[in-house]
């Protein structure tokens, strides 16, 4: 007959095998954040700026399958469980997309904040 450390060890090693030991871990991580959180002081409203923010740190997080971190952030933030749509975020953000940029595949996200920063940036001394 197995002892308890044996059946905990086997139940561990089983749920990283199926890779939803740290999916529970976020989930008990912001259960815990939303007992805490103090209800009767209300969150401000999320704004549209830190909406595209909250969403552009998302995409990143979730880029580098930091999914467990970005489901904090979404249930900490107030941010919408579905991602906006990348065609509105570069229409917000005043960038274009080029075919590099829509897949992601190498850059993680900073082609889209190198994009939405060089737009946005303050004009030099030679303006």
């Amino acid at each position: 007959m197995a002892t308890v450390a044996e059946l905990k060890c086997a139940v561990k090693e089983t749920l990283e095998a199926r890779g939803v030991l740290g999916q529970l871990k976020a989930r008990i991580r912001a259960e815990v954040f939303s007992a805490l959180n103090d209800q009767r002081e209300p969150r401000p409203p999320l704004l549209h700026e830190n909406l595209l923010i909250n969403e552009l740190i998302r995409e990143y997080l979730e880029f580098n399958k930091y999914r467990y971190t970005a489901s904090v952030l979404t249930a900490e933030s107030g941010q919408p469980e579905v991602p906006l749509d990348r065609q509105f975020l570069a229409n917000e953000l005043k960038v274009t997309e080029d075919t590099s940029s829509k897949s992601v595949s190498d850059s993680g996200g900073k082609v889209f904040l190198r994009g939405a920063a060089a737009n946005n940036a303050a004009p030099g001394p030679d303006a």
